[in-house]
């Protein structure tokens, strides 16, 4: 089965030989809003938590609205990647965007917890389809080499909502109410829905389509397992917990059936041939490795080491953060034009691990007595670094794979980033909750720990309001439990580098190579079969 790329309603050529739709410039706004929108909710509700469990008094069921929107989305991935390729990609996106915009609804009425994380779970779905879709659609209409310079500003949005989100959940909560984290996305949401239901217009083949029932039901029972067992292992729950043992078990059991079930079914939603491509292997791991860790491990605690330790604000902190945002800008947009010229893309992810390597060295080395500006040199380096990384690695899967498959070879990037990034995360916070424990146990004098609780009770305004001696001596426990992690991570960075180095270079396909692939002939060199077009 091969789709042909889009040719109705395309536009002349340009000067480097694309033809793009007249209206392509409408289609990429809509594309990049829905993708933010998409990003932007797994950020945007973490300022808002305390006044949201306290309105709705369900404290005890907090962590659930966060889990519940990265359970469904990282779930979705997939199952969205696998239909677009079978279904198309139009109405699977219109698919998407609705239960993106139900959800916000459900969660903007909500008022009571449970329908609150039964609204995040359904903008989650949608959600996980909005990333996914976004990006293959773009490998519909353009030909690797100039996809490059567009998949860079798409990469920059994760960026931009991991700093934008917090700060807008903050805005609402104090000026608004936290119910406008969910009513902003309904007129954002709309205008992408109907620009993208009149614009794009993407041909396909009909196809009987069967559905991987068995393996979609076992790869959600295992991300299920292995979410809630990085996110409540150490944390809710003990590791020696049965609980976490179970789900521990359980996440092992259910991967080992899914990928047997793939083997077997005739639509797998991640098929086994992908990982008989070597550029999918590596850029995959690499995505899990050094994107997973590197990002996510300096957006997850940077924002509270500036609050415990220079005594900013939430907001403040969010804000010392847009350093990284322009790293990534800065990186990412340079790099995806260079890689439209010369087809080339190695080189970006070897630069990128290695700089990441370099910031993670230099955050080992931080001080107390540091200024704060050093700090946001550093958030604005591994910025550069990941912006190298993000896009260039889904490029790489893209190219490798005809544009039958790109949305499930793209999915199945993304989501194995979202695993490697969730496990990443969590082990690195048990890391760190271990070592504050054991350095405030050291620090504090036995009489002054009541006043600073445990390490689970620690919170900035607490620690603010101490007197002057026990303040200084929270602030260097916390210093000393986090930054030597950074220097832990070397390692993990090292093999990185080493895959980067590993990672084979296909060209990026030109745009007669493109349509002579998908265009001209399917696989076997026969002619393709009559289109259907939709829209």
């Amino acid at each position: 089965m091969t789709h042909a790329p889009a040719q109705a309603g395309t536009g002349p050529a340009t000067e480097d030989g694309l033809a793009k739709p007249h209206n392509f410039g409408l289609i990429f706004a809509a594309l990049m809003l829905t993708m933010l929108l998409g990003a932007l909710d797994q950020t945007i509700v973490s300022t808002a938590l305390p006044t949201i469990v306290g309105e709705l008094n369900g404290i005890e069921h907090m962590a659930w609205i966060t889990t519940a929107y990265i359970l469904a989305a990282t779930i979705g991935m997939p199952v969205y990647g696998k239909l677009g390729d079978l279904m198309g990609r139009k109405n699977i996106f219109l698919a998407g965007i609705a239960l993106f915009l139900i959800g916000s609804v459900v969660c903007g009425l909500a008022q009571d917890m449970g329908t609150l994380v039964a609204g995040r779970a359904l903008q989650g779905l949608g959600g996980g389809g909005l990333m996914i879709t976004s990006q293959a659609i773009i490998a519909d209409l353009v030909p690797p080499r100039e996809r490059a310079k567009y998949m860079a500003p798409m990469g920059a949005v994760f960026g931009l909502s991991s700093v934008v989100g917090p700060l807008l959940g903050g805005w609402f909560t104090d000026d608004l109410s936290w119910r406008w984290a969910f009513w902003v996305n309904l007129p954002l949401g709309v205008l992408a829905f109907f620009v993208a239901a009149i614009a794009i217009k993407i041909p396909r083949e009909a196809v009987e389509v069967t559905l991987d029932y068995l393996g979609t039901a076992l790869m959600a029972a295992a991300v299920t397992c292995t979410v809630l067992f990085a996110s409540w292992g150490g944390t809710q729950y003990e590791w020696s917990d049965p609980l976490v043992i179970g789900l521990g078990v359980g996440a092992i059991v259910s991967w080992a059936l899914f990928f047997l079930a793939e083997k077997r079914a005739t639509e797998p939603v991640i098929p086994l041939h992908l990982f008989r491509s070597p550029i999918f292997n590596v850029a995959t791991l690499l995505a899990m490795i050094v994107i997973g860790l590197g990002m996510f491990a300096i957006v997850g605690y940077m924002p509270t080491y500036l609050q415990m330790v220079y005594g900013k604000t939430a907001t403040e902190s969010g804000l010392l953060l847009i350093p990284m945002v322009i790293g990534i800008m800065a990186t990412a947009l340079p790099s995806g034009a260079v890689m439209s010229k010369t087809g080339r893309y190695k080189t970006y992810p070897i630069v990128g691990t290695a700089i990441i390597m370099v910031v993670a060295f230099l955050m080992s080395r931080l001080e107390v007595s540091d200024p704060v500006w050093l700090v946001c040199l550093y958030v604005g380096l591994a910025g550069a670094g990941v912006g190298l990384m993000m896009q260039t690695l889904v490029l790489a899967v893209q190219n490798d794979f005809p544009t039958s498959e790109v949305g499930t070879a793209t999915s199945a990037n993304n989501f194995f980033r979202e695993i490697g990034a969730t496990l990443g995360t969590a082990v690195v916070g048990a890391v760190f909750a271990g070592r504050l424990t054991d350095q405030l146990a050291a620090r504090l004098p036995a009489q002054a720990a009541s006043k600073v609780g445990d390490s689970d009770s620690l919170t900035p305004a607490l620690v603010r309001a101490l007197p002057a001696d026990l303040r200084a001596t929270v602030v260097t426990s916390y210093q000393e439990a986090l930054v030597p992690i950074f220097l832990y991570l070397m390692p993990v960075f090292a093999v990185g580098l080493v895959l980067a180095l590993a990672l084979k270079e296909k060209p990026l396909a030109d745009n007669d190579d493109w349509h002579a692939q998908n265009g001209a002939a399917g696989p076997d060199g026969e002619k393709e079969k009559q289109l259907e077009p939709t829209g």
